[in-house]
């Protein structure tokens, strides 16, 4: 879960800095991706996908 909360404090860090430029959408989208990290809906698969590609090419 740490990659999660890293992610959604650093999409609202950006969205910051977006909306300090003007770039009101991009802004929307960032704080949108941070929420929804947040919230539980997104699932982090890292660590198994990274499982399944050793499995796969390891000789």
């Amino acid at each position: 879960m740490d990659r999660l909360k890293e992610a959604a404090v650093e999409h609202r860090r950006v969205a910051a800095v977006q909306r300090e430029r003007g770039r009101d959408a991009s802004a929307d989208r960032h704080e949108a991706r941070a929420d929804a990290l947040e919230s539980g809906r997104v699932v982090d698969r890292t660590d198994e996908v990274i499982g399944i590609f050793r499995a796969v090419f390891r000789r």
